[in-house]
């Protein structure tokens, strides 16, 4: 009697080992993938870090919106020099050498994301000064414009003049303050996250008042970039350590 083709083979096995390497080979794609920003890797005093897969290929994307092409990787590392120093063997940690919320170190620290600003899906800057929309209004809570700014000493440091909302999401991101002369005028924005509303003023316990005169400013009255946004972001959260000496020390909770 004949044997058939496929008597002493096994189907179900032979699937599950298919299977089991294009779930691999998926795997191997999607990390090469998911490596295209921020590798390759560097060890903290700059040197190169190896990586256990390789980086993907270079891969060009189209922009929306006329915004051009970006190629990622593109192997470029970043400008700046970070400001930071080991103070023992290797294992000790890094401390900053300037200041370190100027600096962008430790949680101060900032990407070097596009100087644009993020666009909705018709073009427009996201997040505009609510002077700039007409249909958005403070419908509850309290209007925290024209309300005093007080720093996390105490000190007023100016009055909010404008909130700035992320009009997609109908949420506000950022609070404007108009500073008062002492601390070095013009207007800067807080995060509101960072932001505490009160009854009679509005409280950024992060900073203290020598500190607002060095928060980033944005180049336009209207918009803030990508770049803008981390810088700020950074600067008032690094102040969360970074404000006095007294903040670096053990807490007790």
């Amino acid at each position: 009697m004949k044997e058939a083709f496929f008597g002493n083979f096994d189907l179900a096995l032979v699937s599950l080992y298919m299977f089991w390497v294009f779930f691999a080979l998926l795997i191997y794609y999607l990390q090469t993938e998911n490596m295209r920003e921020g590798y390759p890797l560097e060890n903290e005093d700059g040197g190169a870090e190896p990586s256990n897969l390789p980086l993907p290929k270079a891969k060009t994307f189209k922009l929306p919106h006329g915004r051009g092409e970006v190629t990622v990787p593109d192997y470029k590392r970043e400008a700046r020099e970070v400001a930071l120093e080991r103070v023992g063997s290797p294992g000790f940690p890094l401390e900053p050498t300037g200041d370190p919320m100027l600096d962008g170190v430790g949680p101060a620290s900032w990407a070097p994301r596009r100087d644009e600003p993020e666009l909705d899906g018709k073009g427009h800057p996201k997040i505009q000064p609510m002077r700039k929309l007409e249909s958005f209004g403070v419908s509850a809570g309290r209007d925290p414009r024209g309300l005093e700014v007080q720093a996390g000493d105490g000190e007023i440091v100016g009055t909010i003049s404008d909130m700035w909302v992320d009009e997609p999401e109908q949420l506000v991101r950022y609070l404007e303050i108009e500073l008062d002369g002492d601390h070095g005028g013009g207007k800067r924005l807080v995060p509101m996250q960072l932001a505490v509303i009160m009854k009679d003023r509005v409280k950024i316990q992060s900073i203290f008042g020598r500190h607002f005169a060095n928060v980033p400013q944005t180049k336009s009255p209207d918009v803030v970039t990508l770049l803008e946004e981390d810088k700020i972001s950074g600067y008032y959260a690094g102040g969360k350590l970074y404000a006095s000496a007294e903040r670096q020390d053990p807490q007790l909770g």
